[in-house]
Parts: C-alpha cells; sequence; structure tokens
C-alpha cells in the first residue's frame, strides 16, 4: 500500500503581471487549470487541498469540475509563504531575495511549514491519492524535506503553473520523489511560471 501526493503550482493568474499578489486565473491559467484536471483524472483520489488563495482555489474548481466525486478543501498550511530566511548556510546571491522578506514573515512562515509537513507527509493508513494545490515555495519545501537536503535548497526548486510533482511513500518506507515539474500534459505555449523561461 503506498500514499501518493500530487503536489500542483496553481495556474496564472490574471493580475501576476501587475505586481498584484492575488487574483483569478488567467485565460491561459484557465486552460493549464483544465489540463491538470485532465492528467489527474483517471487517479482515485481520496482528497484534493488547496490553498485558500483565489488562484489555488479557481484550479481546484477546474478539478473538481472533472472529478465530481471530489470535493475540495482549502487549507491555511498551504498558503503561500517563505519558509526560511537568510542564513549562514545560504549562498549570498539570494542576498537580494531576503531583503524584502522580513524576521517576522519567515518566523510565520517556518512555523506554517514545520505544521505543513507534519500534517500532509503522515502516513495514511492503506493506498491514499491526494492532490495539494498550492504555491512554488511551499511544493519546493516539500520536495526538499522528502529529498532532505538542506534549509536553503528549496530555493533552487521551482515549479511551472500546473506542474505536476509526486511524492510517495510505501509503508515501512521513506517518502520518495516520484517526479519533479512534469509539464508532459501542458503545450509549450502553456509552460509559464519559470524564472528561466520555458524548459524543451
Amino acid at each position: 500500500m503506498t500514499h501518493y501526493i500530487y503536489l500542483v503550482r496553481h495556474g496564472e493568474h490574471q493580475d501576476a503581471e501587475h505586481g498584484i499578489d492575488d487574483g483569478p486565473l488567467s485565460p491561459r491559467g484557465q486552460r493549464q487549470a483544465e489540463l491538470i484536471a485532465d492528467r489527474l483524472s483517471g487517479l482515485p483520489l481520496d482528497a484534493v487541498w488547496h490553498s485558500p488563495l483565489l488562484r489555488a482555489a479557481e484550479t481546484a474548481r477546474s478539478i473538481a469540475a472533472r472529478l465530481p466525486s471530489v470535493d475540495p478543501a482549502p487549507s491555511a498550511l498551504l498558503f503561500d509563504c517563505v519558509p526560511t530566511g537568510m542564513d549562514e548556510d545560504t549562498p549570498s546571491a539570494y542576498e537580494s531575495f531576503f531583503g524584502s522578506v522580513s524576521e517576522a514573515e519567515v518566523e510565520a512562515g517556518r512555523a506554517q511549514m514545520t505544521d505543513a509537513v507534519g500534517e500532509f507527509l503522515q502516513r495514511r493508513n492503506g493506498e491514499v491519492h491526494e492532490v495539494l494545490i498550492t504555491h512554488n515555495f511551499v511544493i519546493a519545501w516539500f520536495v526538499r524535506e522528502v529529498l532532505g537536503a538542506p534549509d536553503w535548497r528549496w530555493l533552487t526548486l521551482n515549479q511551472a503553473h500546473c506542474g505536476l510533482s509526486v511524492i510517495a511513500q510505501k509503508q515501512g518506507r521513506p517518502w520518495t520523489l516520484l517526479s519533479h515539474n512534469d509539464l508532459g500534459h501542458l503545450p509549450m505555449e502553456l509552460r509559464t511560471g519559470l524564472p528561466d523561461g520555458p524548459p524543451v
């Protein structure tokens, strides 16, 4: 028996280019959400959790529209956050990023992700399939946690809009990363959200 978690970054949202933190999905984001919904539609999903932010909630609704047996639920543990700050192990290249993040934000983000790992990476009984629709930094933290990488390494793990990462745990074994930022369901023109541009 295996516990699977499908980590999905929300679709592109309309206000991203204007510097607004949240907003409804853009037309491109709506299409991304429809395609990740199609990708997940053959799975025997037990639960779909999403960040309360609008862009994640709308992505979850697209999945629910194709999977009527699924009732997505919000979780504050999946809010966008910054889980660590600059410390002695963090490469200096990231100093400018952390310059705009307060100590209070980092403290809150660290506490949130500690609770999120405790909640979602707890082994369930039987065969379990769960979807978490959340944000780039949150997914990066989960992947870093599964890999047992140093805390700062979440900064190097990026996910495209509606990219799919899969982690799993077999009974009695540690969590394993099965795939990271899989974009096979998205055509090239819908592969957005990565800092270095679309992958080939």
